[in-house]
This record gives C-alpha cells, sequence and structure tokens, in this order.
C-alpha cells in the first residue's frame, strides 16, 4: 500500500523569524502524535538553510518551490538542484500552476527541470492540472495527459520512482473551491492508468499521485480516503501549524 505524502507549499510568505515560529509549532503539535504520513515543508529559499536546521531528526523532510535546469551560469535570481542540495532539500516542487501561468513556463521547461533535478539527486513534485475553462470545456483529460506525456518524457521508469505527482486543478488554487472527492479520484485513476500506459502496472502502482487545491482538514479526511490520492500538496492551510498537523492525521 502507498504511504501518504503531505506536503505543504508556503508559496512567497513567512520572512525568516516567521519561517522559525511556523516549524517551531509543527515540531511542537508532533510531540502530541507519531504521524503516518510523510511530510514535506516548502518553505521560500531564504528560509532553506535555518528549516533544514529546524528539522533534523524530526520526520519532517525539506523541499524547495523550484529550481532552474543549469547547474550554474549568468542566470540572475535562479537557483540550480545543487544549490538546494546542499543546503538540505531532499524535494522540489516543478510545474505548479503559478509557475505555468504567471511566468509562462511551458512543458518542455518543466520537463528540463524534471531531469535536472533527477540528475542533481532531488526527488521532484511535478505539477499538472487544468483550468477552469477548460474543465467546463470537457478537456480535463486531454489537458492532463499532455502535461503528463510532455513533462515525463524521456523520463525513465527507475527515475519515475522518485518522482511525486500532483494534480491539482488550476480553478481551485487559492479560490477556496475545491473538486469533489469523486472528481478529484476520477482525474487520480486517469492519471495512474496514464503511467501504467507510459511505463507499466507496477510503475502506476507505485507511483504517489497527491491531490493540490484548496485542501484543508474540513475536506481533507473525504479526499484522502480516494483509492487513488495518496496526499496531499497544500497551499494556504499549511501556513499554521495545527491546520497542516490535522491534514497529517487525516492521512
Amino acid at each position: 500500500m502507498r504511504k501518504k505524502v503531505i506536503a505543504g507549499n508556503w508559496k512567497m510568505n513567512n520572512n525568516l523569524s516567521g519561517a522559525v515560529e511556523l516549524i517551531s509549532g509543527i515540531k511542537n503539535g508532533l510531540a502530541d502524535f507519531e504521524p503516518q504520513a510523510d511530510m514535506i515543508i516548502c518553505p521560500p529559499y531564504i528560509s532553506l538553510e535555518t528549516a533544514a536546521a529546524l528539522i533534523k531528526d524530526t520526520p519532517i523532510k525539506l523541499g524547495a518551490q523550484n529550481m532552474y535546469f543549469e547547474d550554474s551560469g549568468a542566470y540572475t535570481g535562479e537557483v540550480s538542484a545543487e544549490m538546494l542540495k546542499s543546503v538540505g532539500c531532499e524535494y522540489v516542487i516543478l510545474g505548479h500552476s503559478e509557475r505555468r501561468t504567471i511566468f509562462n513556463e511551458s512543458d518542455e521547461t518543466i520537463n528540463k527541470k524534471v531531469k535536472k533535478a533527477l540528475a542533481g539527486g532531488l526527488k521532484p513534485i511535478f505539477c499538472i492540472g487544468e483550468t477552469l475553462e477548460e474543465r467546463e470545456s470537457g478537456v480535463t483529460n486531454k489537458v492532463v495527459e499532455k502535461q503528463v506525456r510532455d513533462g515525463l518524457q524521456d523520463i525513465s521508469e527507475s527515475d519515475l520512482a522518485n518522482v511525486i505527482v500532483a494534480y491539482e486543478p488550476v480553478w481551485a488554487i487559492g479560490t477556496g473551491k475545491t473538486a469533489t472527492p469523486e472528481q478529484a479520484q476520477e482525474v487520480h485513476e486517469f492519471i495512474r492508468n496514464l503511467i501504467k500506459e507510459l511505463y507499466s502496472e507496477n510503475a502506476a502502482q507505485n507511483l504517489v499521485i497527491q491531490y493540490g487545491g484548496s485542501v484543508k482538514p474540513a475536506n481533507a479526511k473525504e479526499l484522502l480516503s480516494q483509492n487513488d490520492i495518496d496526499g496531499a500538496l497544500v497551499g494556504g492551510a499549511c501556513l499554521q501549524p495545527d491546520s497542516f498537523l490535522d491534514i497529517v492525521k487525516s492521512s
């Protein structure tokens, strides 16, 4: 049975002191229970090194929110996989809808990032999902399939074992709207069947597929009880220790 994985994407929130406060709150909450899910926090770059020190000897793993697909060079404002590894990251979020829509990242660019992350020893949290217009037009599966095929192009089955896929309907991110458990399950099942077609039954069954899109303590248990939903990529609800831990408990 696949283990649940709960990741918190802090986005552009919390300065260094805020990061310390949030991580301390999460650690204090962990004193009350033994998490059954893997836990990942993804703070902004400025807090990664401090976060790594604070979560040492805890069940919490560290991820970054993005990276570039080159090792080094004249790329002002970017960071490399090696840089992220050097401050203690194990995971990196790639292809988040905000990167796709606000910063115009293409499937090709995201594919380069996934390859570079894997080559650098990081585990990508590879995000896919449709817009409201695409869902209402009935092309959700078509959009998701293209994102999966293009984003995972030339990724081997052995490398796929280190990838987490996060399905995040764009219309449900930061809007308060959430796909119903049935809607989410339907797309997760589609993704798993697509991975079976592209790789193998074994690869499909072992792939962790998270749901992202206004996951909150109130809806987490029902979402996470679906057969093909293996965890959550949490946005706003991860910025409070209690709500993040409640989602972890729901799994």
